[in-house]
């Protein structure tokens, strides 16, 4: 199996590209797929990263682990395909969007028109094993993610880390809090929304932030399919 990153993250990460733990990951993915469901499918495995170029990258809305039910990982935090029943956290998400900027849940939770603004929803983990959380957890995945949020970080215009649950917050030490801009709160997850994500209004936040630094905000409505 090839880690075959996008071609301008490939020169962005081109150092940790070299790292021996990749090759120790690769073999574990490969013996995962070979005896179980392993999502996302492995075409999707960087699509964060293929839809929203370096360059672009003025938001990073971070996830924790894929989905774990057929048909839902597509490799965007959050997101999930077309057709999908909406997860409870997405579902609690376009709840405070709602209250938020008014805008309606749609009926579908595939987020890539944020993706394509310049949000890139990066999951800490990229894989997971089928209806079984957290699998993949500590091997590898988070070196990697780590290193993308330490690139993201060396961007030189603002960049709005959102860090929703005690898992993302943990990377507030990659992040130079002097330069960029931090949206923090607790899980939009059925187990901790309303301990502190409801009413944190963190869309209008966001395009604040983006507006304060001269910078076009998201349009954050998804359209109905």
């Amino acid at each position: 199996m090839a880690f075959v990153l996008p071609q301008d993250w490939q020169q962005v990460l081109a150092e940790e590209l070299k790292q021996t733990y990749l090759l120790e990951l690769k073999t574990f993915l490969e013996n995962e797929r070979k005896q179980y469901p392993v999502y996302p499918p492995e075409e999707d495995l960087f699509s964060a990263l293929a839809l929203t170029p370096y360059e672009q990258v003025k938001v990073l809305l971070l996830g924790q682990d894929p989905y774990h039910n057929e048909g839902q990982a597509h490799g965007l935090s959050f997101s999930v395909r077309p057709g999908v029943p909406l997860p409870p956290s997405l579902k609690n998400m376009f709840k405070e969007l709602e209250e938020d900027l008014g805008h309606p849940v749609p009926n579908n939770g595939h987020l890539i028109p944020w993706a394509r603004q310049g949000v890139l929803m990066l999951n800490t983990v990229l894989t997971v094993r089928a209806h079984e959380p957290n699998s993949h957890k500590n091997k590898g995945w988070e070196t990697l993610t780590d290193a993308i949020i330490q690139k993201v970080n060396e961007k030189p215009g603002r960049v709005v880390f959102v860090l929703w649950g005690n898992q993302a917050k943990k990377k507030k030490k990659w992040i130079d809090t002097e330069r960029h801009y931090i949206i923090e709160s607790a899980h939009p997850s059925p187990l901790s929304a309303k301990r502190g994500f409801f009413g944190s209004r963190p869309f209008s936040a966001i395009n604040r932030a983006l507006s304060e630094a001269g910078m076009e905000e998201i349009d954050w409505r998804i359209p109905n399919i």
